[in-house]
C-alpha cells in the first residue's frame, strides 16, 4: 500500500513509524498522575518538595531539550536525533519500573524528560519532512488526533494499572521502544526534498516576526483551555457532582481535541480565513458553559466545544510554523512553537492564582469566566484581522 505525500509516495510502514512518534509525544507525566495522591504512602519519608520536584522537574527539562532538538535538526540527520531521543526515553521508562526510592524516581524521570524533549519536535517535524501542501495539513491533523487519542487511552490504562501496583503505570513509558523499532523503516525510506513550488522554498531563513506571533498565539490558546484540565475537578466537587465525573469530562475534552484532526483539511476548506475566529468562538462558548451551568449535560457540551475549538487551531498553528521556514529549519521553527505548550502547562496554575489574588476571589468558576473573557476579546480582535497570517489564513498560506 502506497501513501501519497505530495512529494511522491511512502509505504504504510513508514507512515506507521511517523504516527508512532506522534502517539508518544504526550506520554511524559502520564504514568505519575494516577499515583500522585498516594506518593506519601508509597514513600513515607518523601518530603512535599520532593513530590513537587517529581512532577515539575521533568516538564521543566522538556522545554530546553525541545529547543535543543530543534536546533540540532538544522542541517543534520533528524533520524539520528530521533533514535537517540527514543532510546533515552525508552530506557528511562524501563528504569522507572525498578525504582525503589523517591530520589531515584526523580533522577530517572528527569532523564526521561530529556529523551522526551528530544523526540517531541520530531513528532511533527517528521510529518513536515515527508509531506507537503494539503497532504501535510491532513497528516498534521491526524498526528494531533493520534497524540490526543493515545493520551486518553493511556490515561485509562495507567489508572487501572495503578490499582494493581504503583510501578505498573510506568509501562506506558516503554512505548517508545515500539517507535524505536519502527524508526528503522524511516532509515530505509528517507524523505524527499521539498518541491520547488513549495512556499517553504521562498524562505532563506525563519520569518522571526511570524514565528513570535505564532508562539504567542499558541501559548494563549493553550493557556485558555488548560483551565479545563486543571480546574474541572474542583468545579465538579463544588457542584456536588460525583468526583469521577471530572475524569469523564477531561477524557471527553481530549477526545474533542482529537476529533477535528481527522478532517482538518475539510474544516480549513470550509472556514478559510475564519478558522481561528470560529474556533475561538467555540472555546469561549465552551468555557462559559462549564462556568455557568451545573447540569452534567451542559458541562459535557462545554468541554466538547472548548476541546473541538482548540483541536482545530493546533494543527493549523503547526502547519503555519512549517511554512515560515526553509525546509532545513522547519523542525526548529516547530520546536519553538511546541515549547509554548509546555510553558503554558507550567505557568497556568501560577497565573490563575495571581489573578485570583488580584481580583480577591477563590471561586472555582473564576478561571473559566476570566479565560472566556480573554478568548472573547481575542475573537473580536481576530474578526478585525482575519487576513493576518497568524489570526486568519492569508493568501500565501493557500499557495502550497
Amino acid at each position: 500500500m502506497k501513501i501519497k505525500t505530495g512529494k511522491g509516495t511512502i509505504s504504510l510502514m513508514v507512515l506507521l513509524a511517523i504516527w508512532s512518534v506522534s502517539a508518544i509525544a504526550s506520554l511524559p507525566g502520564l504514568a505519575i498522575s494516577p499515583i500522585l495522591g498516594d506518593l506519601n504512602k508509597i514513600f513515607p519519608e518523601a518530603t512535599d518538595l520532593e513530590i513537587q520536584m517529581l512532577t515539575s522537574l521533568p516538564s521543566l527539562l522538556i522545554i530546553p531539550f525541545v529547543l535543543l532538538s530543534g536546533k540540532l535538526s538544522v542541517g543534520r540527520d533528524n533520524l539520528k536525533i530521533l533514535m537517540v531521543g527514543l532510546s533515552v526515553f525508552f530506557l528511562s521508562g524501563v528504569a522507572c519500573l525498578f525504582a525503589k526510592s523517591m530520589a531515584w524516581l526523580i533522577v530517572i524521570s528527569c532523564i526521561l524528560g530529556i529523551g522526551a524533549g528530544m523526540v517531541i519536535p520530531l513528532s511533527t517535524g517528521l510529518v513536515v519532512d515527508y509531506f507537503t501542501g494539503d497532504y501535510r495539513v491532513r497528516q498534521l491533523g491526524l498526528s494531533s488526533s493520534i497524540n490526543n487519542l493515545t493520551l486518553v487511552l493511556a490515561t485509562v490504562v495507567t489508572g487501572y494499572l495503578a490499582n494493581v501496583d504503583w510501578h505498573l503505570p510506568f509501562l506506558v513509558y516503554t512505548l517508545p521502544g515500539v517507535s524505536l523499532v519502527l524508526s528503522f523503516f524511516l532509515k530505509r525510506r528517507r524523505s524527499e526534498p521539498e518541491p520547488e513550488q513549495s512556499i517553504q522554498r521562498r524562505h532563506k531563513m525563519i520569518d522571526r516576526r511570524k514565528l513570535v506571533e505564532l508562539m504567542l498565539f499558541y501559548f494563549f490558546i493553550t493557556f485558555a483551555v488548560l483551565v479545563v484540565t486543571f480546574y474541572t475537578a474542583f468545579l465538579v466537587d463544588d457542584y456536588k457532582i460525583d468526583s469521577s465525573f471530572s475524569g469523564v469530562l477531561i477524557s471527553l475534552f481530549f477526545l474533542a481535541i482529537m476529533l477535528p484532526g481527522l478532517f482538518i483539511d475539510n474544516i480549513i476548506r470550509l472556514l478559510k480565513r475564519n478558522v481561528n475566529l470560529v474556533s475561538l468562538g467555540l472555546v469561549c462558548a465552551g468555557l462559559l458553559c462549564v462556568g455557568i451551568f451545573r447540569d452534567k449535560a451542559m458541562l459535557v457540551v462545554g468541554v466538547l466545544c472548548a476541546g473541538f475549538g482548540y483541536g482545530v487551531m493546533q494543527p493549523v498553528v503547526y502547519d503555519k510554523a512549517a511554512t515560515i521556514a526553509p525546509p532545513r529549519s522547519a523542525t526548529l521553527a516547530l520546536s519553538f512553537v511546541m515549547a509554548m505548550n509546555y510553558l503554558a502547562v507550567m505557568v497556568c496554575p501560577f497565573i490563575v492564582d495571581i489573578l485570583r489574588h488580584i481580583f480577591g476571589t477563590h471561586s472555582d468558576r473564576f478561571p473559566f469566566f476570566f479565560n472566556a473573557a480573554l478568548v472573547l476579546a481575542a475573537a473580536v480582535f481576530t474578526f478585525r484581522r482575519r487576513d493576518n497570517f497568524t489570526l486568519g489564513l492569508d493568501e500565501s498560506y493557500y499557495k502550497n
